[in-house]
């Protein structure tokens, strides 16, 4: 079995009162949960990595439901993204195992999320950024929900790791005013456009 070795997790937390505006009636809340793993492809090539989503699976569950319970449950979580940075001795394929650990962890966990989960991917080293990219968790149109999140760890991704993301929203932008497909139009098919 391939193993992922977990070395820390870190969470982000943000309310955002405001962005240049009035200060709004509820804050706008953030949450992203940055996981450290061993990545076991690095330094040489695999030709079948699949297996590896399988493996991490346990971890997406798991970052999912501290991230909820950090959020203050899902009541109220409406956006969500991920995203992964794998170190300068692997590929960024590797970082594409974390589609279906940490996409599918979330949507089990929020339950009826339409939409696909919003992605990032890129290679780095110990402190480097990632923005995580948010969406609403029905329907991709819905403007006032696109944002991302920053992330990102000074101590990682070490060449041989993996830096696997996600994030979370409540609510819109603060003050959201470009249009588009409001939350309350939502129709059930419209989490596939």
């Amino acid at each position: 079995m391939t193993e992922f070795t977990l070395r820390k997790t870190m969470i982000f937390l943000e309310d955002i009162a405001h962005d240049g505006g009035p200060v709004a009636t509820v804050p706008r809340r953030r949450g992203a949960i940055v996981a450290l793993v061993r990545n076991p492809y690095a330094g040489s090539y695999t030709a079948d990595i699949q297996p590896g989503m399988e493996a991490l699976k346990p971890l997406g569950l798991m970052m999912t439901d501290r991230l909820i319970e950090v959020m203050g449950g899902r009541e109220g979580i409406d956006g969500y993204g991920k995203a992964a940075m794998c170190g300068t001795r692997g590929e960024l394929e590797h970082t594409a195992l974390w589609h279906v650990p940490g996409g599918y962890a979330m949507r089990e966990r929020l339950g009826e999320a339409l939409a696909i989960v919003p992605s990032a991917m890129k290679q780095g080293g110990p402190g480097s950024r990632i923005d995580v990219p948010l969406g609403h968790i029905n329907a991709a149109y819905v403007r006032s929900h696109f944002d991302a999140m920053e992330v990102g760890l000074p101590d990682g991704p070490r060449d041989d790791e993996l830096l696997l993301a996600l994030a979370m929203s409540c609510g819109p932008r603060i003050h959201d005013r470009v249009g588009g497909l409001a939350v309350s139009d939502i129709k059930a098919m419209d989490g596939l456009r």
